[in-house]
């Protein structure tokens, strides 16, 4: 990715970390305004899954899915928002998921964890709009990614999922990004607080 990025022109930057870590955070956010001399828009995508009932789940699994899909997304915006603050601008979006929106069997805390991800949203975009700042979720449905094109599962996964999708199309990685470079601009400066479902009808 860095190289495609590249390849048009553009600068570019790789930093592995570990996003549940709050000082990991820091340091990534920090080495990105020395970078780029400022920061403007922040989008928290990591995320992981356990899939397993909750009658069999353990404190340990439910541990790591929430420190990565919710306070992961805390870290960062931690140590982003006083920047966007000071300098009246930004955009913040968060990648949350349908199934925070309504539940899956199998990933309560998958579940909870993007569900807390709305309700920060919400209450963050109240927090940050009087200095320019907008706040917004995005809630994919399936997509086509790497991760599913090589799982043995794929096909009993598709045939699952697309009794659900209206469009009948599997999403793909295109369809998410054209909706978060939409929010990231200046063409959506009077929306925060949103949720938008990326899913095909996936959800209705």
């Amino acid at each position: 990715m860095t190289r495609q990025i590249e390849a048009i022109g553009r600068k570019a930057l790789c930093v592995k970390c570990d996003i549940a870590s709050f000082s990991k955070a820091e340091f990534v956010v920090n080495v990105a305004v020395k970078a780029f001399g400022r920061l403007d828009i922040l989008v928290n995508n990591a995320g992981m899954n356990w899939d397993g009932v909750c009658w069999k789940m353990s404190e340990e699994l439910w541990d790591q899915v929430l420190d990565v899909n919710l306070k992961g997304y805390f870290n960062f915006t931690r140590h982003a928002a006083s920047l966007l603050k000071e300098q009246k601008y930004g955009r913040i979006i968060n990648i949350t998921s349908i199934n925070g929106m309504r539940g899956k069997f199998g990933q309560t805390k998958y579940s909870a964890s993007k569900a807390g991800i709305i309700g920060y949203t919400k209450a963050l975009a109240k927090e940050l709009g009087a200095f320019g700042v907008t706040v917004n979720a995005v809630a994919p449905g399936l997509i086509e990614t790497a991760i599913l094109k090589a799982s043995e599962a794929r096909d009993k996964i598709l045939a699952l999922v697309m009794a659900e999708i209206v469009l009948k199309r599997v999403g793909q990685r295109e369809d998410l990004a054209n909706v978060i470079a939409f929010l990231a601009s200046d063409r959506a400066k009077h929306v925060t607080g949103e949720v938008i479902k990326v899913d095909g009808g996936q959800y209705i």
